[in-house]
């Protein structure tokens, strides 16, 4: 990985620390505010009603996708939503292949006509915490 790209997160990860949440041994702190790639490709725009701001998100790491091999999927109710944006999802693949935890939920829903600017998902990646 880039070190830039290490430093970014590491300074994002230092930034947010105050967004951060410690609850049951874990430390969940906010990464990523990203837009929803993908959402008329894949089962967004048909559960569109039903999303709310708030529901939580299942991140699946795809690396055999044939377009990004650090793709992660975003997934509601084991539905595909779409994906997080290749051009955003490095540091996030990285500590998930490495073993850390990553969660996601709905951040912000805007009935756009531009399909980028529909849903909005935070990133959380979640850290064990000792007592």
């Amino acid at each position: 990985m880039d070190p830039r790209r290490i430093r970014r997160l590491l300074i994002g990860m230092l930034a947010t620390l105050m967004l951060s949440t410690a609850t049951a041994g874990r430390l969940r702190i906010l990464v990523q505010t990203a837009p929803l790639a993908g959402f008329q490709f894949h089962e967004a725009q048909r559960l569109w009603p039903q999303l709310r701001e708030g529901d939580p998100l299942t991140l699946r790491r795809n690396p055999a996708n044939r377009h990004d091999q650090r793709a992660i999927a975003v997934i509601w109710h084991d539905q595909m939503l779409g994906y997080l944006p290749r051009a955003e999802n490095d540091a996030v693949s990285t500590a998930m292949d490495e073993g850390i935890m990553a969660e996601a939920r709905i951040a912000a829903l805007c009935d756009d006509p531009d399909p980028w600017r529909r849903v909005r998902i935070e990133v959380f990646l979640v850290l064990p915490t000792t007592q």
